[in-house]
């Protein structure tokens, strides 16, 4: 990589490409010496299928990182295996809570009631970050539409030590739509039943009519990320060494 400050490779990144469409800046971040080696993190949510759609026509065996909670709804797990089949998806990598972490810190499974930040951390941002030691940074489907923190969302960014790309940060969420539905994308079914932003079973809840979509994610909290991205504003790391 040219640049070696990340800093700088994230300036230069998207100076570059601040003009170019979604697919163009995913296509140019597969291929640009600046990225290294990156992989695809993907909830298999709500939208998530128009970012898998074109990962998979311009590299389908890009690795593909799916956190499997063992929280999550039957229906987000049916609908994974179905989408990476029916995408040819060719390096999907299920990942998993850490046995030993989950019998010390949530054998019961209810740590979610009591400290949902703990909960994410050890079945969400910890089995990422080990996962992500391997590669120079990540793609996520994150947009600007999507509020919070994310408003003012660059297509590329430092993620700690690693650089993370947002190719789709200016999409408006009809422009994921009209990219499902012009491409003939399958659904994730829980969609159709009121939950138009989807997470673990026990901290998602449907959504009324008028609702902002993420208003179902930790309902009546004032969590808003699962911290994966951000846990009260700042980015979760893994000390080196910690045995996580």
């Amino acid at each position: 990589m040219p640049l070696d400050n990340l800093s700088d490779r994230v300036t230069s990144l998207n100076e570059a490409y601040k003009h170019h469409s979604a697919r163009a800046v995913l296509e140019r971040a597969l291929t640009d010496s600046q990225t290294g080696k990156l992989t695809l993190v993907s909830s298999f949510g709500a939208e998530s299928v128009a970012l898998l759609h074109m990962v998979s026509v311009l590299d389908r065996n890009l690795p593909v990182l799916f956190l499997d909670t063992e929280m999550l709804f039957a229906e987000t797990l049916t609908y994974q295996m179905e989408v990476a089949e029916r995408l040819h998806l060719g390096d999907v990598r299920v990942l998993h809570p850490d046995r030993d972490a989950l019998l010390a810190r949530d054998n019961e499974g209810l740590l979610h009631l009591s400290d949902p930040d703990g909960c994410c951390a050890l079945r969400k941002t910890e089995p990422l970050m080990r996962a992500l030691g391997e590669f120079d940074g990540w793609i996520t489907g994150r947009k600007q539409y999507q509020g919070g923190q994310r408003k003012a969302l660059p297509f590329f960014e430092a993620d700690g030590d690693l650089l993370k790309v947002n190719p789709l940060a200016h999409w408006t969420r009809d422009d994921v739509q009209d990219y499902m539905v012009e491409n003939r994308l399958p659904r994730h079914p829980l969609v159709a039943q009121g939950y138009p932003s989807i997470g673990c079973a026990p901290c998602t809840t449907k959504v009324a009519p008028g609702e902002d979509p993420r208003a179902g994610r930790w309902r009546n909290r004032e969590k808003t990320e699962c911290g994966i991205h951000f846990v009260d504003g700042k980015m979760v790391r893994i000390p080196a060494g910690a045995g996580l």
